[in-house]
């Protein structure tokens, strides 16, 4: 089979990206001609052939668009047997959503803003251009198959766009299972401390993430200020403005107490030096950190707002919040995970629940994906 697989660049701090580059591989190894449309060259890599696609980097709505033309051309010219695409595009038989709806993404936002600001983020350009773009690629005729990679997506693109239920199947996502494994607590742990100025006595609660308003790291920094143990710590890893956030723990007077990572190419590591990891976000389709830290055996505290809650068992292998916005309640999520007599059953139920999504299995079920789209065609 002659794939294509429409998709941006791979960077180390993308849990997308990341979570991309381990299904190709997986693919490549099954023997798929896998080919990538993608923005620029993403060096050698064996099996695979790239595809640099001409694109406008600024503004944002100039980037959205030539993109999308620019695959459309590739893909006309390709002879390819199936073109699945992780972007918003033009041409595709297989659209994988794996950054959910902007619509619903939208639909959050709005409920924090007044009238005037929701009519502003209504009315941006490059808002509307994507909302136009999920229309076009939801409607029927537009596409043979749709992947959602939770239930939680699945649902909301059915109940946002009237996709029909049978035209959308549920892939959830993969993990390396030995980059990402508890052995590296014992290995990273006092190194990574060091090197971040973490106290080795500190209970480390972990935040991983670009998009921190999204994410929720301003419920995390509340709550951190509400914990019981005041010798408990964070470390806030990826990319964003961090400056507002830096003055709200200097003001709850938390900020001796907050380590600030920025993005982490090795970002094992910081698992490794963490106790466990906290997500109160407010919207994710999925969210690959959850299965990054499953497998590297520390409990996640998640939001019922994020697909990845769909993988775990509340008290057994992490804690699901009620109501993601609470930093009182995310506060006793950490005091009862931060238990040291409850540490090493947290870390084997954890990697137990990790050890079921592996990127054979996510292979596994696009392959009978791409039969049953072989069988109609």
């Amino acid at each position: 089979m002659k794939l294509a697989i429409i998709c941006r660049p791979f960077v180390f701090h993308g849990g997308l990206e990341t979570a991309t580059a381990g299904l190709v591989g997986e693919l490549v190894r099954r023997g798929i001609e896998v080919h990538l449309l993608t923005t620029r060259s993403q060096g050698e890599w064996p099996g695979v052939t790239i595809h640099r696609l001409p694109v406008l980097s600024t503004p944002s709505l100039a980037r959205l668009l030539s993109f999308a033309l620019a695959s459309l051309r590739a893909v006309r010219v390709g002879g390819y047997d199936l073109v699945q695409s992780h972007e918003r595009t033009l041409s595709h038989d297989l659209y994988r959503a794996g950054e959910g709806c902007h619509r619903a993404w939208l639909e959050v936002r709005a409920r924090r803003l007044s009238s005037a600001s929701r009519w502003l983020l209504y009315g941006n350009p490059y808002h509307r251009a994507l909302l136009a773009f999920e229309r076009f690629i939801f409607t029927p005729g537009h596409y043979r198959g749709l992947i959602a990679i939770s239930k939680l997506s699945r649902d909301e693109i059915h109940r946002l766009y009237r996709v029909p239920e049978q035209d959308l199947t549920v892939v959830y996502n993969g993990v390396d299972l030995a980059r990402f494994s508890p052995e590296n607590r014992r290995d990273h742990r006092g190194p990574t401390r060091q090197r971040c100025r973490i106290p080795e006595s500190a209970l480390l609660v972990l935040f991983v993430g670009s998009g921190f308003m999204r994410k929720g790291l301003d419920t995390l920094i509340h709550a951190l200020a509400h914990v019981k143990d005041r010798s408990v710590h964070a470390a806030v890893a990826g990319k964003g403005r961090i400056e507002p956030y830096i003055g709200m723990a200097r003001h709850l007077g938390i900020d001796d107490r907050i380590h600030w990572i920025g993005a982490e190419r090795r970002v094992e590591t910081l698992y490794g030096a963490s106790d466990l990891v906290a997500l109160p976000t407010r919207y994710e389709p999925f969210g690959n950190v959850h299965l990054e830290a499953l497998a590297s055996g520390i409990p996640v505290i998640a939001s019922p707002r994020s697909g990845a809650a769909e993988i775990l068992t509340h008290g057994h292998d992490g804690y699901i919040l009620r109501d993601p916005e609470d930093p009182s309640e995310l506060a006793t999520a950490i005091d009862s995970l931060a238990e040291p007599s409850r540490q090493h059953r947290w870390e084997e139920a954890a990697r137990e629940t990790a050890e079921r999504f592996t990127y054979q299995t996510q292979a596994d079920n696009l392959m009978a994906v791409y039969r049953e789209l072989a069988r109609i065609s």
